[in-house]
């Protein structure tokens, strides 16, 4: 690694740091502030599991989906995949830029981001917040129930393919 991309790297790493300090920052203050109101955590089965799969639908979509590339535009392309099977988000520029850009291709950290709006949203905002997190949830298991119906008709024409062998 040549000095300047070094550079470049570390560049890159101190703005994640400083993102991530925000966001640990902001959820302290939120989380404080919520504890002197007696706000309850969105701790129930229902909302545990409503979230998770909104919060995976979000990241899927906001990562990979091109209705959000206008929103990835400025901080990543989109190259072919190495693998040879589609294309793949991959973040450009460099510091700030660069840590934006990971972070919307990466479906599992923006995930994680979405996933603490949600939570507060619930303190926040309850009704909305469980109407958006519904429709989203509800999205989510489908996207999961056709990846998976796809997964099995790949299968079963590899199956089909092979007996015929």
């Amino acid at each position: 690694m040549t000095p300047e991309e070094a550079a470049k790297d570390r560049a890159s790493h101190t703005a994640k740091l400083a993102l991530i300090g925000a966001f640990l920052g902001s959820m302290a203050t939120f989380s404080l502030t919520a504890l002197r109101r007696d706000a309850q955590p969105a701790g129930k089965p229902f909302d545990l599991v409503l979230l998770g799969l909104a919060s995976y639908r979000i990241g899927r979509m906001l990562a990979y989906e091109r209705v959000a590339a206008p929103l990835r535009a400025a901080v990543t392309t989109t190259a072919p995949d190495p693998s040879g099977y589609g294309e793949t988000v991959v973040a450009r520029g460099e510091g700030a830029r660069k840590a934006i850009g990971e972070l919307l291709s990466c479906p599992i950290c923006i995930s994680t981001w979405a996933a603490a709006g949600l939570v507060y949203g619930l303190q926040l905002a309850p009704a909305p917040t469980r109407v958006l997190a519904s429709t989203l949830g509800v999205a989510g298991v489908a996207e999961l129930v056709l990846g998976t119906t796809e997964a099995l008709s790949w299968q079963a024409r590899a199956a089909r393919r092979r007996c015929g062998e």
